[in-house]
């Protein structure tokens, strides 16, 4: 097995960013998932709420990022000097957050087609232990992603799956992998073998991860992530085919156990 490719999200819902190296935090990869939108009452705001968020370009620069929609100029966000004054909340979860400025939020505003602002989580480290204590231990932490710091995600498995949409008569498919918005993509894998590596542990490269969960999928891997528009698939048939105790799986959450730098074509092992 090795590593196919790589990506982070660096605004939480934003279009992917490709690399071919990354390096590895405690909380996950380097810059992603740092910065939210919220809505005036600090709640998040996803693509589940709002499709079109797909469509939010942003290129990471020295000092902060440049985002862009299509047909917009690129704008530049400094990265703040940190000041956790805004309450913002992740599934309820209270996290003080820094706030980007007015610019990016009218960016945000308009595109979005409502009241948003965008915020800044100045220190992993202190702000959000991963969710499912039972399964992880009290110092781990993440950033804005939805539950854990990685997503890992098997080519090998997205192929099967597009056998099955195709078995089951769906004109959606075959969907890329930038569907499930995965971290970390291994090829060389059999379809779902990932199943096994779920309570163990999974070394890319020089680094050590722990494998604690599959992943439940949500509406996101229905949205087209070129163009924001939704359809049914890949739900449709997640649910005929994986669907384990109410939830649709397609790839494992990771845990870091140490630190380091991954690479594409970094050999991935069960250790």
């Amino acid at each position: 097995m090795r590593v196919g490719a790589l990506y982070t999200y660096p605004v939480k819902g934003c279009r992917r960013v490709e690399h071919q190296q990354a390096a590895v935090e405690p909380w996950g990869l380097a810059g992603d998932r740092r910065w939210m939108v919220i809505d005036p009452d600090g709640k998040e705001v996803t693509q589940r709420e709002v499709a079109r968020l797909a469509l939010l370009r942003v290129r990471t620069v020295d000092g902060g990022l440049e985002l862009s929609f299509p047909e917009t100029a690129p704008l530049f966000v400094a990265q703040p000097e940190p000041d956790p004054a805004v309450l913002s909340t992740l599934w309820g979860q209270p996290l003080p957050a820094t706030a980007a400025g007015p610019a990016a939020d009218a960016l945000l505003s308009k595109e979005l087609d409502r009241d948003v602002r965008l915020v800044w989580m100045d220190d992993p480290a202190t702000r959000r232990p991963v969710p499912e204590p039972e399964l992880n231990k009290p110092t781990d932490r993440v950033s804005y992603a939805d539950g854990y710091p990685l997503l890992v995600a098997n080519t090998a498995s997205l192929d099967r799956l597009n056998d099955w949409i195709f078995e089951g008569g769906s004109l959606e498919g075959p969907l890329p992998m930038a569907r499930f918005r995965p971290n970390l993509v291994v090829e060389g894998a059999e379809a779902f073998a990932e199943d096994g590596w779920i309570g163990r542990r999974l070394r890319v490269g020089e680094v050590v991860f722990r494998a604690p969960s599959a992943c439940g999928r949500c509406i996101v891997t229905t949205t087209d992530q070129e163009t924001g528009e939704r359809g049914h698939e890949p739900l449709r048939t997640l649910a005929r085919h994986r669907n384990v105790n109410q939830k649709l799986l397609f790839g494992v959450n990771l845990v870091p156990e140490t630190v380091g730098t991954i690479r594409v074509g970094d050999p991935v092992e069960l250790s």
